[in-house]
């Protein structure tokens, strides 16, 4: 079975209860959820990079684009930019709330002139509320502590806002991370596996 991030990403995860461990979901949002792709969208010059860090984005219908942060039109900040592909970079912070694919493309202009941008990622936070990535709100591209998930049977979770109604399922919250699963809680049912340097998220019922 399929599961779906709220963020619009489907992954395959699956759960066990004490003692195996839970791969966390942590695909990247499709379009419509704020995750796109930058081929053929012109930048406008307004920093040395496209998209560098710090530097805010547009969203619209020709795509997405480069504005001053101080625009009207700007909709998100990037809060870490890498180049290469997101599946083998280092990962988005914690509170990314969705991840901007930058596709390698020649344009007319870019920021250096030579008629490329770099294939890469921007992390991004929305410069203003909801935010899908803080913990608990039930999306983003990570799994992080203060998230929650819930059972929806056959061996399979999906993560969901933490204020959201109860439901069929039963629902876990990731309460800590740590190095390896014996560091967790000894009220941990469920292992979800984080990434990082504190790989393992130790879970129970909420």
């Amino acid at each position: 079975m399929r599961v779906r991030r709220a963020g619009g990403v489907p992954c395959a995860v699956s759960v066990a209860l004490a003692g195996a461990v839970l791969a966390g979901c942590r695909g990247l949002p499709g379009p419509g959820h704020g995750g796109t792709d930058t081929a053929g969208v012109r930048p406008s010059g307004y920093g040395a990079v496209f998209l560098a860090a710090g530097e805010c984005s547009s969203s619209g219908p020709a795509g997405v684009g480069e504005v001053p942060c101080g625009s009207e039109r700007a909709v998100a900040r990037v809060v870490a930019r890498e180049d290469g592909r997101a599946s083998d970079g280092p990962p988005c912070p914690g509170t990314t709330d969705f991840v901007l694919h930058l596709s390698e493309h020649r344009p007319s202009a870019d920021e250096d002139g030579d008629g490329i941008v770099p294939r890469g990622y921007a992390c991004m936070r929305r410069l203003r509320p909801p935010h899908p990535g803080d913990p608990g709100a039930g999306g983003g591209p990570r799994t992080v502590v203060g998230d929650c998930v819930r059972d929806v049977g056959g061996g399979r979770v999906r993560e969901v806002a933490c204020a959201a109604p109860g439901g069929r399922g039963r629902g876990f919250q990731v309460v800590e991370a740590v190095a390896v699963r014996a560091d967790c809680p000894a009220s941990t049912v469920l292992y979800v596996r984080l990434g990082g340097d504190r790989p393992v998220g130790c879970a129970r019922p909420r």
